[in-house]
C-alpha cells in the first residue's frame, strides 16, 4: 500500500470529464454484482455485513464527484432488481469501495493465502474476472475456437472479443470507444514492438510473446482504478479481466504488462500494451 490517501490522488489527478455521469445498463451491472459480492463475501463467510463497503462508498462519491449518495445505492447493487439504473459515478464507487474492502481483506488476512500480497489481489481480479465473463459467454453465446493454430482461429477469437466490446459500449462501461488490435507498432521498455495481426500465429507456434494493443475510451472506472492503484498498489480492471480470461479459455495467458499505469492517459483513449503467450 503506497502513503498516499483517496483525498491526496484525486487532488493530483482530478477527473473533471466524469462529472456528468451516464446510465449504466441493468445486464451489465447485475452480472458484475454476482461477480463481485460472490468473490468478496468468499474472502471472510463469517462476516456478510457491507457497512465500511457502504460507508467507503459514500465517502468516494463525496470526495470525487462533490455529491451526496443516494440512499439505498449499496442495496440496489447487492440485490439488482432489473429496475433500478445505477449512474456512472455510483458504479464507479461501488467497484472502488468493493475491491479497496477487499484487497484490505486480502492484507489483513495474509496468513490464509499462498502467494505474495500482489499476487493474491490479482486473483481476486481474476477470479471476479471469471465469473463476469463465464456469465458473458452465456449471454451473448460466444462461439470460440479451441485454440490458436490457424488465422482464421484467430480471426474467430477477436470476433468474440469485439462482441463482448460492444456489449462493454453499450451497456455504459465505456462511454465512446473500443478497440483490440493485434497490429502494434509501439515503444516499450526501451524497444520497438512491430508487430502485424498475421504474425501472431507465427510468434505463438514458436512460444514467442504476441502482442496486441487494448484502447478504451471513457471507461467508468478510470477514477477508481487510479485512485486504488495509487493508494493501494492494485485495480480492479473489469474489462481487462474479462478478456484475459477469454484468453484462458482458448488455452492462452494474456494480459497487459506489468508497468501499466493509468493514470497516465487520457481518458479518452487509455490504453493497455498486451502480451499473449501459450499456456504450457
Amino acid at each position: 500500500m503506497t502513503d498516499k490517501t483517496l483525498e491526496q490522488v484525486v487532488l493530483e489527478r482530478p477527473f473533471p470529464e466524469y462529472a456528468a455521469w451516464w446510465q449504466v445498463g441493468n445486464e451489465f451491472t447485475t452480472f458484475m454484482s454476482d461477480a463481485i459480492v460472490s468473490e468478496w463475501k468468499a474472502l471472510d463467510p463469517h462476516d456478510d455485513g457491507f457497512t465500511d463497503v457502504e460507508a467507503d462508498a459514500d465517502s468516494y462519491i463525496r470526495t470525487v464527484y462533490g455529491r451526496p449518495a443516494r440512499r439505498g445505492l449499496l442495496e440496489s447493487f447487492v440485490r439488482p432488481d432489473g429496475e433500478t439504473t445505477l449512474q456512472s459515478g455510483e458504479f464507479d464507487a461501488l467497484s472502488y469501495a468493493f475491491y479497496r474492502s477487499a484487497f484490505q481483506l486480502i492484507e489483513r488476512h495474509a496468513d490464509r493465502y499462498d502467494y505474495s500480497l500482489e499476487r493474491e489481489r490479482r486473483l481476486f481480479t481474476i477470479r471476479v474476472g471469471k465469473l463476469f465473463f463465464d456469465r458473458l459467454r452465456c449471454y451473448l453465446a460466444l462461439d470460440l475456437p479451441d485454440d490458436l493454430a490457424r488465422q482464421d482461429r484467430l480471426d474467430q477469437l477477436s470476433s468474440g472479443i469485439d462482441r463482448i466490446g460492444r456489449f462493454l459500449h453499450d451497456q455504459g462501461y465505456l462511454r465512446s470507444h473500443f478497440a483490440f488490435r493485434f497490429d502494434v507498432d509501439i515503444e516499450h521498455g526501451g524497444a520497438r514492438i512491430a508487430q502485424q495481426a498475421h504474425d501472431v500465429i507465427r510468434c505463438l507456434h514458436q512460444n514467442q510473446p504476441a502482442y496486441a494493443l487494448y484502447e478504451m475510451g471513457y471507461p467508468v472506472i478510470l477514477p477508481s482504478a487510479v485512485y486504488l492503484y495509487h493508494t493501494i498498489g492494485e485495480a480492479q480492471h473489469h474489462s481487462s479481466r474479462t478478456i484475459e480470461n477469454l484468453f484462458g479459455a482458448v488455452g492462452y495467458d494474456a494480459r497487459e504488462t506489468d508497468d501499466f499505469d493509468p493514470i497516465g492517459y487520457p481518458a479518452d483513449m487509455v490504453v493497455e500494451l498486451w502480451e499473449i503467450r501459450r499456456i504450457g
